[in-house]
């Protein structure tokens, strides 16, 4: 199953991330080329979760599970793919529901926000998925700065852990500054 695994996460990775810079573009800019971006914003996450699905289970029959419980580094991996195809279908059913209003007030910053956080989860599963596929990236020392030894250590640094409660208050914040803004 590995190389089907490593075959087909590839194309929810290109098309996330195509998802994130669309993302970007229109919560920076009202430009017709950003509401032309927008227009394809949810096929986009469409596609992603269409083959991220079968790519996340396909991920989990590469390694008997025994395997993957006893090692840090693949529970990682799973965990921050677990988080990763989640932000991605939030994404997905907030553009969806809301439409062209999630551009709106505050509601723009809070798309911007999740679209990084998934970003960076999505980074974070390459870096951790290379890792085990025998090819490990610079982001990994990135990680390793931020306090986060990813072969031997299965938890989230104790800063990564502020940095998540703290976007998730702006994150609320925003939003309910945005539904006063809106009413």
């Amino acid at each position: 199953m590995a190389p089907y695994h490593f075959v087909l996460v590839h194309f929810p990775i290109a098309l996330w991330t195509t998802s994130v810079l669309v993302i970007l573009l229109r919560a920076f800019s009202d430009s017709p080329l950003a509401k032309a971006s927008d227009r394809v914003l949810v096929p986009l996450l469409i596609l992603s979760v269409l083959f991220g699905v079968p790519a996340y289970v396909l991920g989990l029959l590469v390694w008997p599970w025994d395997a993957v419980t006893a090692s840090p580094l693949a529970r990682n991996h799973l965990l921050a793919a677990t988080w990763s195809l989640a932000y991605c279908i939030l994404l997905l059913i907030t553009r969806w529901i809301q439409g062209e209003t999630v551009w709106e007030g505050a509601t723009r910053w809070v798309m911007l926000g999740l679209a990084v956080l998934g970003g960076i989860l999505l980074t974070i599963t390459g870096t951790l998925g290379g890792h085990l596929a025998g090819a490990p990236t610079a982001v990994s020392k990135v990680l390793h700065f931020l306090g986060w030894e990813i072969y031997t250590t299965f938890y989230v640094p104790d800063i990564t852990l502020w940095l998540l409660a703290g976007a998730a208050v702006v994150l609320v914040a925003l939003g309910i500054w945005g539904r006063r803004q809106h009413a």
